[in-house]
C-alpha cells in the first residue's frame, strides 16, 4: 500500500460525497426505535464494545460517529482503520473510489517510508514463522518441556503463536538473509544486537520461549522472550523501539480480548504475557497487559476504547499496591462519566497464573468479581496506617485527599468525587470517634463538650450523620424508592430494617453505649418513621434525665405510649436471632454490633441519596451514563453488607453462635 499525504479538502471531499451511514451500516444494525434516517441521525449497539442498548450515535450531517457507552468516536476513515483493520491509506483509497474521487500525486519519500515499513513487516513476520517452527524442532524440546510444566495446552501455544529461540547467535539472522531480507532490514526491525562496538552482529533472542506481540490487524510487530536458563540477566527480554514497534502504545493480545470483551463489556489487565494466556486458558479470553512497563496513557486509551472500567489485576504485595497506585494516579486527570478503572488485588505472593493452577478458574474468576472501584484505592491509600485521633491529623486527611481528587479533569465527575470523600470522611470520623469512646467505656454525657442544639456533632463541629435537607419525608420517599427497586426495603425481615432496629435496640438495650456515643445516636438518619419517633424519645429521655438503666429508659418509653413499638422491634431481632443488641449480649459484643451498624447504615443512606440524583438525571432525559448510574448503585446498594455482617464473629462473650441457630 502506498503511503501518501492527503489535504483536509481532499478527504472534506470524500466525505462529503459519502454519508457516514452507509460506512458505519456495512457493520452494525440500525436501531428502528431510535433512528430518524430523514434526518441522517443513526443509532446502533456499539461494534466496537458489548452493549444491548444502543448508545452509538451516527450523524450523516457532521460525518461523525460517537459511542456515549465506550468513548469512541471518529470519522469515516478512523471507522475503517480502527474496526476493518486498514491503515489510513487503504481506508481513504476505499473510500475515494467509491466516491469517485481521484487520487492525489504520490508522495515519492511517503512511499519510500511505506515500503521499508512494509519490508520490516515482512522481516518480523518471517521471524515469528521461524521461531513457531523451531519450538516444534528437536532443538524446542526444553521450551516444549517449559510449556508443559507451566500447562498450556498446544491449542492454546498454537492461538498465541509462540515459538522458541534457539541458543545461536545467527540461525535468526542466516534464515531471514536466505529469504531475501537485507541487512537493515534486520536490524531496523530489532531482531539483531548491533551498533558501535560491535562487529559482527548477532540474534536478539537467544534460548528463549517467544511471544509474538500484535498490532490491531493481528500482525506480528515485535516480541518478547522469556529465558529458559535460570543463569540468564534478563527472564524476559522485549523487542526494542522500532517504525512497527513503540511499546508505550500496545498491549499484548488487544485485538483478540477486544473480541471476548463483548460478552463481559470489561477487560482484565494482568503484568505479563504467561498471566494473559493463562487466563485465556481458564476462560477469561479478555485478558491483556502492558509490554514490561508501568501503564502508559496510550494504553490507558487503547483500554477505554474497549470497556468504559478495565479491571487492573495486581499483585497483593507492595510491589503491585505500588504499581495499582501509580495506575490511579496516571487515570485520574483522565477521567470521566463513563470512563474508570476498578482494580482486583491477587493474594500475596501470588499472579493471575499461579492462582489458577492452584485454585482453578473459578479462583481467579472470585478475585475479578471482588474488584474495587479507583474511589475506594484512592480512599484506602489516603486513610490506610494513619492515626486520626486530632483535629490536625483529620484535617491533614481531608486536604490530601481532596487535592488527590481535584486531579480529575471532569468538572461533573471531580464533584462527585469530591461529595464521595466527603461522605467517606463522615463516615470514618465518625465510626473512629465512636469506636474511641466505646474502647474507654467513658461517662461522658450528652450535653459534655458539646455546645449547640442537642446531638448536634462530632468533633471538629462535624456530625457522624448529616441530615438530609428534605427531612423526613425525603427519606420516606428514599425508603420507597428502595423498596421499589427491590434492594432495600421496608419490610421487617430486609436487612435495612434489621439495620436500623439494631441500632435503636442496641443502644437502649446498652445504655453505656448512650454514654460513649450519644452523638451519633441522636444525628442517625433512619428511614423508618416507627424507629425514627422510638430514637427520638430515646433521646429526649436520655438528654432530660440521663436515666443509667435499661429499665429507666423502657418505663419511659411505656409512658410515652412507645412501649410495645420497642417490644416489637426487639421481637424482630430475637426472631432473626440478632444476639449481640439483645439485653442478655455482652456490652463489648454490642459496642461492636452497634459500630458496624452505624457504618453500613451511613453506607446505605449515601447510596440512597446517590439513586435519587441518578434517577433525577435519567427522569430529565441525560444519557445512558445515567442508566448505567442507576444500575451501579442498585448493585452496590443489592450487594450491601447487610446485617448478617453485625454477627460475623461476634457472640462468643454472650455465649451464643456467631449466627442464627
Amino acid at each position: 500500500m502506498i503511503l501518501m499525504r492527503f489535504s483536509p479538502a481532499f478527504l472534506d471531499e470524500i466525505r462529503a460525497r459519502v454519508p457516514i451511514s452507509d460506512v458505519v451500516g456495512r457493520r452494525v444494525t440500525w436501531d428502528r426505535r431510535k433512528t430518524q434516517p430523514s434526518r441522517g441521525d443513526w443509532w446502533a449497539c456499539c461494534p466496537f464494545h458489548g452493549e444491548k442498548s444502543p448508545s452509538f450515535h451516527c450523524e450523516d450531517a457532521k460525518g461523525r460517529y460517537h459511542c456515549f457507552g465506550c468513548g469512541v468516536s471518529g470519522d469515516h476513515f478512523r471507522f475503517m482503520v480502527e474496526l476493518e483493520g486498514m491503515s489510513f491509506p487503504e481506508a481513504v483509497e476505499r473510500l475515494a473510489g467509491e466516491a469517485g474521487v481521484p487520487m492525489p500525486a504520490r508522495d515519492a519519500d511517503a512511499e519510500r517510508r511505506e515500503r521499508e515499513r512494509a519490508t520490516l513487516s515482512d522481516a518480523v513476520r518471517l521471524a515469528a514463522e521461524f521461531f513457531r517452527q523451531t519450538l516444534q524442532e528437536a532443538d524446542g524440546a526444553k521450551a516444549r518441556s517449559y510449556l508443559r510444566d507451566r500447562g498450556l495446552h498446544p491449542v492454546t501455544q498454537k492461538t498465541f503463536g509462540l515459538g522458541y529461540a534457539p541458543d545461536s547467535r545467527n540461525r535468526l539472522k542466516q534464515f531471514l538473509a536466505d529469504r531475501g531480507i537485507g541487512k537493515a532490514e534486520i536490524e531496523g526491525a530489532g531482531l539483531v544486537v548491533h551498533g558501535e562496538g560491535i562487529a559482527v552482529s548477532y540474534d536478539r533472542f537467544r534460548d528463549r520461549v517467544m511471544f509474538p506481540i500484535l498490532d490491531g490487524r493481528e500482525s506480528a510487530i515485535a516480541f518478547g522472550g522469556r529465558a529458559l536458563s535460570a543463569d540468564t540477566p534478563a527472564k524476559y527480554l522485549n523487542s526494542p523501539e522500532t517504525e512497527l514497534f513503540h511499546k508505550g502504545n500496545v498491549l499484548y493480545n488487544l485485538a483478540q480480548a477486544r473480541r471476548a470483551s463483548k460478552a463481559s463489556n470489561t477487560l482484565v489487565v494482568a503484568e505479563g504475557y504467561m498471566d494473559v494466556i493463562a487466563l485465556h486458558q481458564a476462560g477469561i479470553e479478555n485478558a491483556v497487559a502492558p509490554l514490561g512497563t508501568a501503564l502508559t496513557q496510550n494504553q490507558l486509551e487503547l483500554l477505554w476504547r474497549t470497556a468504559p472500567e478495565p479491571i487492573l489485576c495486581f499483585d497483593g504485595d507492595a510491589a503491585g499496591i505500588k504499581a495499582a497506585n501509580r495506575a490511579a494516579d496516571l487515570a485520574l486527570p483522565h477521567l470521566k462519566p463513563g470512563r474508570s478503572l476498578r482494580f482486583a488485588l491477587l493474594p500475596d505472593g501470588k499472579d493471575p497464573d499461579d492462582l489458577i493452577r492452584s485454585g482453578g478458574a473459578d479462583a481467579m474468576r472470585a478475585v475479578l468479581e471482588r474488584a474495587r472501584p479507583l474511589a475506594d484505592l484512592i480512599w484506602t491509600r489516603e486513610s490506610g496506617g494513619g492515626g486520626f485521633d486530632t483535629p490536625e491529623r483529620r484535617a491533614e486527611l481531608e486536604q490530601r485527599l481532596k487535592t488527590t481528587l481535584r486531579q480529575i479533569g471532569d468538572e461533573s465527575l471531580r464533584r462527585h468525587y469530591l461529595q464521595d470523600a466527603e461522605e467517606r470522611l463522615s463516615a470514618f470520623f465518625g465510626v473512629a470517634k465512636a469506636t474511641q469512646g466505646f474502647g474507654r467505656g467513658g461517662e461522658r454525657g450528652p450535653r459534655e463538650g458539646r455546645t449547640g442544639r442537642r446531638g448536634g456533632g462530632g468533633e471538629g463541629g462535624r456530625p457522624a450523620f448529616s441530615r438530609n435537607p428534605t427531612g423526613s419525608a425525603g427519606l420516606q420517599r428514599g425508603s420507597d424508592r428502595l423498596t421499589r427497586t427491590k434492594m432495600v426495603g421496608a419490610a421487617h425481615g430486609s436487612q435495612a430494617y434489621q439495620r436500623e432496629a439494631s441500632i435503636v435496640v442496641g443502644f437502649v438495650n446498652h445504655p453505656a453505649l448512650l454514654r460513649e456515643a450519644f452523638d451519633y445516636f441522636a444525628d442517625l438518619e433512619l428511614t423508618d418513621g416507627e424507629m425514627e419517633r422510638v430514637r427520638s424519645a430515646v433521646v429526649d429521655v436520655y438528654a432530660d434525665d440521663q436515666p443509667h438503666s435499661r429499665d429507666d429508659i423502657l418505663s419511659e418509653l411505656d409512658r410515652r405510649g412507645m412501649g410495645d413499638t420497642f417490644a416489637r422491634l426487639e421481637g424482630v431481632l430475637r426472631l432473626v436471632r440478632l444476639w449481640p443488641v439483645l439485653p442478655e449480649a455482652a456490652l463489648e459484643d454490642a459496642r461492636e454490633a452497634v459500630r458496624q451498624a452505624l457504618h453500613l447504615q451511613h453506607r446505605a443512606i449515601s447510596l440512597n441519596k446517590e439513586l435519587k440524583a441518578a434517577e433525577d438525571a435519567l427522569a430529565r432525559g441525560d444519557d445512558d451514563f445515567a442508566l448505567a448510574q442507576v444500575v451501579e448503585i442498585n448493585r452496590e446498594i443489592n450487594n450491601l453488607a447487610g446485617t448478617e455482617a453485625l454477627i460475623d464473629g461476634f457472640g462468643v462473650l454472650s455465649g451464643r453462635p456467631a449466627k442464627g441457630i
